[in-house]
């Protein structure tokens, strides 16, 4: 899992100059992170007033957008199923791993053209977001409504013999058929009663046809036998059979039947073979989607914040820094007393969290730079 802090600091008399002592405070005389410029365009300011609504409203987008890559990384891990190794390295973004895009970022001008008010480039993110969604929900319900059928039919054909669909089991031959007086019945019989069967089920009631049972199938724990009787001894049979801890399955062989569910499993297993990687491949585009739109999120937040924290005209420095292991709590110390001047609510050499039990409410960290948090652990199940 990698975790990565996206900031910005004002220019000093160059954004060059504001990278260089950012880098060399974190780097080379402590050597707590790797740092990378991240490059915002300048994007269209507009009003205070729309970029203080656009603040809110981008705070929202983000979450949203965060929610519906996340979905579709984990429908994705749901899918590959046995090639769940295949995961991690299914999740790029343009055809990169995610960190390398995130060091290497550049505006896509193509999707998000910059020329737009910034509320209309939020406002393309949103529904582009939305129609994945949708998409999402409708394979998702179509691959998982074939998925839960085969599945419910694996079930009946595995499980025990007192539960376990028999057809799979039996032939034809097994059975007494078309008769009007004589029918075969299925017995579950326990491994450590097969004697007491053997001794006992000519004599359970009248009408067994003797020496006519024999062993069709066996698994760890019991097996199944079938055995020859007139139909009108069949409830008398069943009521002994309890009573001797033999169970009788009810079971009716019907050709038709049989073959109708096992045409149903074929029809389901080329169903699911089909939709597979067609949807894989959807997903991981999507996903890429998802990622590529959540990170522009996270650049306008970033250019919003700092044109309403460090004014006009724009001048700041975006930076992606990527905290060594252990080394969070004295990078937070370094940031601090590089940019407590800023702000001085901010200027503590700390996180400052405000927790009110009564209100139940957790105020978010703040900083005196601008600062998000992003983190890479979409595989991570919830």
């Amino acid at each position: 899992m990698a975790e990565f802090w996206l900031i910005s600091a004002p220019g000093d008399k160059t954004c060059q100059q504001t990278w260089e002592k950012l880098n060399a405070a974190t780097t080379k005389q402590n050597n707590l992170s790797v740092n990378h410029k991240f490059n915002i365009p300048e994007l269209k300011v507009g009003t205070l007033d729309v970029l203080v609504g656009l603040s809110d409203d981008l705070a929202k987008l983000d979450a949203y957008t965060d929610s519906v890559a996340r979905k579709v990384a984990q429908y994705l891990g749901d899918v590959l199923e046995e090639q769940k190794d295949k995961w991690s390295e299914s999740l790029k973004a343009n055809n990169l791993d995610l960190e390398t895009y995130m060091t290497r970022f550049q505006w896509d001008l193509a999707k998000y053209p910059i020329k737009q008010p910034l509320k209309n480039i939020a406002e393309i993110v949103s529904k582009q977001m939305s129609q994945i969604e949708n998409d999402l929900k409708k394979k998702s319900s179509e691959y998982n409504g074939v998925k839960s059928s085969l599945q419910s039919l694996e079930r009946k054909q595995a499980g025990s013999l007192l539960t376990r669909n028999l057809a799979d089991l039996v032939k034809k031959d097994n059975f007494i058929l078309d008769s009007e007086y004589i029918t075969t019945l299925l017995v579950v019989v326990p491994k450590t009663g097969y004697q007491d069967w053997r001794t006992k089920y000519e004599t359970l009631s009248d009408m067994v046809v003797p020496r006519s049972t024999d062993l069709i199938f066996e698994d760890a724990e019991a097996g199944l036998f079938t055995v020859t009787l007139f139909q009108r001894a069949i409830d008398t049979f069943k009521h002994k059979c309890r009573e001797n801890k033999f169970i009788v399955r009810e079971f009716s062989y019907n050709e038709k039947t049989i073959a109708d569910e096992k045409q149903q499993y074929t029809k389901l297993e080329a169903d699911k073979r089909r939709q597979y990687a067609p949807l894989v491949r959807w997903l991981t585009v999507n996903f890429s989607e998802a990622f590529t739109a959540w990170i522009h999120v996270k650049a306008m937040r970033v250019f919003v914040e700092s044109v309403l924290r460090y004014g006009l005209p724009v001048n700041f420095q975006a930076l992606l820094i990527q905290p060594f292991k252990k080394s969070q709590k004295r990078l937070r110390e370094v940031l601090h007393q590089l940019y407590a001047h800023l702000d001085s609510s901010g200027a503590s050499g700390g996180d400052v969290g405000v927790d009110l039990p009564s209100l139940n409410l957790n105020l978010p960290e703040y900083h005196p730079y601008v600062y998000y948090d992003i983190t890479l652990n979409f595989t991570d199940k919830k």
